[in-house]
């Protein structure tokens, strides 16, 4: 079979390996359609400090079951799953309470371990999510980006009554505007690129920022009439937002992180403390997958508006170039299998 094979940075190649075969509580899935998301850009340019190598990346993906092995009762050959890539130990400290997502022994399909852009992969069973059989792969492939912004709502508290600030209009930014707006709740968001803002004000956006034009925290003093911000979300991460973020927070205020960097950011003790900020680091998902296969079956939202382009899997080095050179056209790109 082929996969996409990333050796170390900066090599990136499709290579020919064994197809698996399951072992217990395991199933042989062949992949059908898989999402680039940036952090298998950052794998492949060796930016992403979590990343193990070598590789087979991709952690956005769905199949179909070809092959289950013993002990697997809960799915058949021929079953559409979306997979989720988190795997947990599940006994110590952060697993104990529910918290999988960031448990001490943490390994992510694509990142850890060689994830989901091979033609087959072998899973555990508890990994594996049913999909409807009319639903086609690349919109079970988008089930996981919409986790990422169902664990960070939840892990912000984020409600109808809120006035909600994302930083970012990509595609973590757009799935976080959409599950947002779900709930009736009012969007700001900021970015620099025109392309992107439109698209957000299509999605349901009150307001949209282009902060290499406006000024962002005076734009945001109008919006809230001087209260600031009660909810920020920040899906951009540079170290130099962050004190904005704290000046533009509401008192009793909360931030939630999802961008991240390596570098420091300064941190005013005093913006935190004088309005008892809540800030809340969001990172995978915890346990989200059926919420979301949920909200994409009652058509809460409408994942399909995410895709811009489509390569096959083999081309994925053009559609990674392809990203990075044309950012105003790209959202999500979907590699068919």
């Amino acid at each position: 079979m082929k996969v996409v094979f990333v050796e170390k940075p900066h090599s990136l190649e499709i290579r020919e390996v064994p197809v698996p075969g399951p072992g217990t509580g395991e199933a042989l899935i062949r992949v059908r359609a898989g999402g680039i998301c940036g952090s298998d850009m950052h794998i492949y340019h060796g930016t992403n400090p979590l990343a193990k190598y070598p590789r087979i990346i991709g952690h956005e993906f769905s199949g179909e079951v070809a092959e289950v092995g013993k002990g697997v009762t809960g799915f058949v050959p021929g079953d559409r799953v979306a997979v989720d890539p988190v795997t947990s130990c599940g006994t110590c400290y952060p697993c104990s309470i529910g918290r999988p997502n960031v448990c001490e022994r943490l390994e992510v399909f694509g990142v850890h371990r060689d994830g989901g852009f091979a033609e087959y992969i072998v899973l555990p069973e508890k990994n594996l999510h049913r999909i409807p059989s009319d639903w086609s792969f690349e919109k079970g492939a988008l089930v996981e980006p919409f986790t990422i912004a169902a664990n960070v709502l939840s892990r912000t508290e984020c409600s109808g009554s809120d006035r909600l600030l994302i930083l970012g209009a990509g595609p973590i930014g757009q799935v976080i505007l959409q599950a947002a707006r779900r709930l009736g709740t009012a969007c700001a968001v900021a970015d620099i690129v025109g392309v992107r803002l439109e698209k957000a004000r299509s999605l349901g956006a009150e307001l949209t920022v282009n902060t290499r034009e406006t000024p962002l925290e005076e734009t945001m003093a109008e919006w809230t009439g001087g209260a600031g911000v009660p909810l920020i979300i920040d899906a951009v991460g540079s170290p130099d937002l962050f004190p904005s973020l704290l000046r533009m927070a509401s008192p009793a205020g909360r931030i939630g992180l999802l961008g991240f960097s390596k570098e420091p950011s300064s941190f005013v003790q005093l913006e935190a403390v004088k309005k008892e900020l809540s800030i809340f680091g969001s990172r995978l998902n915890r346990n989200k997958f059926p919420e979301v296969i949920s909200w994409f079956s009652d058509g809460l939202v409408k994942p399909e508006l995410l895709v811009s382009h489509r390569f096959p899997f083999e081309q994925v080095r053009e559609a990674m170039k392809f990203i990075e050179e044309n950012p105003s056209e790209v959202c999500k790109v979907i590699l068919e299998f």
